[in-house]
């Protein structure tokens, strides 16, 4: 009876134990603006990095919470960097609007293609972006950049001319500084309400990134789709973020697991975003959309037109503006 009686005691304890353990585990919370489960990319590097954390053994574990079902897009950055939310994955140019800095991660002709792109993430102009980042209470854990096209319900966009009167969405300042120099006239909003916004007339023409183009079936609402092709004008940063007050709250071996797994997440999305271009012309030629790309004259025009507009307020309006624009210039 004795030994029986230890066995239910070691029993207890274990179990004790093993409840304490589970209640300790730390459990943060992602949000995004994009489909769950569909392939998008986004969703995967966040997933990626709630799988492998949780892989890790080190009491911590990640929720992710897609299509805005948390948290609305416009709203990611000021619950990021109250300490509300936890981790994003988020298009740095939605934050914009509080820190003028970031339009600089979208803008027109900047980056030009993913290996320029990777080489801008260890350079000064991009530590000046993530220290605005991290001032305002957020750190990058994991970089990425998005290559985008344009696409009308009315005709293809070539150069600037073919904008002209069409009510258009650009995904930020820069570019809609542009568009609207132009011709254009602008409508906001995430891209998650394109769709939407074009279904009901809102939007005759949009620009966004190739994965949302694809995500969010816009192939069902446009006439013309405009690819990236070998002058891609839009290239948007799009990180994941964690809140500097959770950072604050892991131990060393969660930070640790943390960055392990967002190294790895950024490792999938950088091979697998090099693929999205090609996957959004597929998805909309089979739906039967024209597919059309610019010219380098094209280019060149609308870089013109950039550097009349968004480059020129962008660093009237941003302290240092014009320095940090030939820092990621100068990237070779």
């Amino acid at each position: 009876m004795k030994n029986l009686g230890k066995f239910a005691l070691a029993g207890f304890l274990s179990l004790t134990a093993g409840l304490a353990g589970a209640q300790a585990q730390l459990v943060l919370k992602a949000s995004h603006q994009f489909p769950g489960g569909k392939g998008d990319p986004r969703d995967e590097m966040v997933q990626i990095i709630a799988r492998e954390v949780e892989k890790a053994n080190v009491g911590l574990k990640i929720q992710v919470f897609p299509a805005q079902s948390l948290i609305k897009a416009n709203e990611q950055w000021g619950a990021l960097t109250r300490g509300q939310l936890d981790l994003s994955s988020f298009p740095l140019d939605y934050a914009s609007g509080r820190h003028p800095m970031f339009s600089a991660t979208l803008m027109p002709g900047l980056v030009g293609n993913f290996d320029r792109a990777k080489r801008l993430n260890n350079s000064d102009f991009m530590k000046a972006i993530k220290a605005e980042v991290d001032k305002a209470g957020a750190m990058v854990i994991a970089d990425a950049w998005l290559s985008g096209a344009f696409a009308s319900k009315k005709q293809c966009i070539r150069g600037p001319e073919t904008v002209k009167g069409q009510v258009t969405r650009a995904a930020g300042p820069g570019f809609e500084q542009m568009l609207a120099a132009a011709g254009a006239s602008i409508s906001s909003m995430p891209s998650s309400e394109i769709y939407n916004g074009m279904q009901t007339g809102i939007l005759d023409a949009t620009n966004t990134s190739s994965a949302s183009f694809v995500s969010f079936r816009l192939y069902e609402q446009v006439k013309c789709l405009t690819a990236p092709g070998e002058n891609a004008l839009w290239f948007m940063y799009e990180p994941v973020l964690i809140s500097k007050q959770t950072w604050g709250k892991l131990n060393k071996a969660q930070q640790d697991a943390l960055m392990a797994a967002a190294k790895k997440s950024e490792e999938y999305f950088d091979a697998e975003i090099r693929k999205g271009d090609q996957k959004m012309i597929d998805a909309f030629k089979q739906a039967g959309v024209e597919v059309v790309s610019m010219t380098k004259a094209d280019f060149d025009a609308w870089l013109k037109i950039a550097q009349e507009s968004s480059y020129k307020k962008f660093a009237e309006k941003v302290k240092g503006g014009e320095a940090l624009i030939k820092q990621a210039l100068d990237v070779k």
